[in-house]
């Protein structure tokens, strides 16, 4: 893991650089499941695993899209620490891809590059590019460009 630490004055400076990258989060049939609760999306491909063993393309069931993206947020957190914000919002996304599936058992880790910085009321709007990757891919589960709002 390795983490930015800096504060609201300080974070303008950043812009372009790489702000860290996160530890590594797996992805269980635990965490896949409790998801599909909270969300109501059973899709078989995600939580029935003997039919996505023996169906699905992916040879076993894989994670949600939008679980592998709720994840940005645990892992953000490791990546960039602003010690003066009062508080954070997460204020949207510009884009998000999922260019490949997250197999159940898979190991997700974030690594974040600050894109743009822009003064708001109160504090800063940043906007990030987030790139998810799992353990042994190929190629990223999750591009994101999340856009965030920290207030001092």
């Amino acid at each position: 893991m390795s983490t930015t630490t800096t504060t609201l004055a300080e974070l303008p400076a950043l812009k372009g650089t790489e702000l860290g990258t996160s530890d590594w989060v797996e992805v269980t049939q635990e965490r896949v499941n409790l998801f599909a609760d909270a969300t109501g999306d059973h899709q078989w491909i995600h939580v029935d695993v003997e039919r996505a063993k023996a169906e699905s393309p992916f040879g076993g069931p894989i994670g949600h899209g939008y679980l592998t993206l709720s994840l940005l947020i645990p892992m953000w957190s490791e990546v960039l620490v602003v010690t003066d914000m009062t508080m954070g919002v997460n204020y949207g996304l510009n884009k998000v891809r999922f260019p490949a599936p997250v197999p159940v058992g898979a190991k997700l880790r974030l690594t974040a590059t600050l894109k743009d910085v822009e003064e708001i009321p109160g504090g800063l709007q940043i906007t990030a590019t987030a790139v998810i990757e799992a353990e042994g891919g190929s190629k990223p589960v999750c591009i994101a460009e999340p856009v965030y709002r920290f207030y001092g």
